[in-house]
């Protein structure tokens, strides 16, 4: 058996969690920043699961990513119902589905990284689960009026579905152009 690089594979989840981070941080610039952050990161996000996915041809590649933002936002204390139930079972979808495609398939790898694209909303999700309380948080925490800021996106469903809905091609692109600057990792899969 292939002999896993450990230190890489935690660099690439800290990474992983480091593209949450700055995704919820751009909700600085404005909430529709923060609420629609999802539907972009996965172009980021497709390097770090193509990279995983191509060393861990089994079992694990999708939930090491999402099990690692898991563990340290329940640490940090930012886990909640909507965040927690996510990430699992994004994580649970796309693992599934690599297992069905074969793990050691690109075709695999690209079809399991759409549900993992949308992990981030997992992770936002308690704007449209928790109004109340999240606006609630937002007074306390952001500065005046952002909370005032926020409701209209939350209120504006329609563009939550189109958001959602674009997430899809938005992660195919991501994992093909994955592909092409990670060539070495493409390679590694059939």
């Amino acid at each position: 058996m292939k002999k896993l690089p450990v230190f890489r594979l935690l660099l690439a989840a800290l990474i992983y969690l480091g593209l949450f981070v700055l995704a919820s941080s751009c909700g600085l610039i404005h909430p529709a920043c923060y609420a629609y952050a999802g539907t972009f990161v996965p172009i980021l996000f497709s390097l770090l699961y193509l990279y995983t996915a191509s060393t861990i041809q089994g079992f694990g590649a999708a939930l090491l990513l999402n099990g690692f933002v898991l563990i340290v936002g329940l640490i940090m204390g930012e886990g909640n119902p909507p965040m927690i139930i996510g990430l699992i079972l994004l994580a649970l979808a796309a693992e599934l589905i690599r297992k069905l495609c074969g793990y050691e398939t690109l075709r695999g790898v690209l079809l399991s990284f759409i549900p993992l694209a949308f992990s981030f909303y997992a992770y936002s999700a308690h704007w449209w689960t928790d109004t109340a309380g999240s606006l609630a948080a937002a007074v306390e925490e952001m500065p005046a009026g952002y909370a005032d800021a926020m409701k209209p996106v939350i209120d504006n469903i329609p563009m939550l579905i189109v958001m959602l809905l674009l997430t899809i091609p938005v992660a195919i692109l991501g994992m093909r152009l994955a592909e092409k600057v990670m060539k070495k990792q493409a390679a590694a899969l059939q």
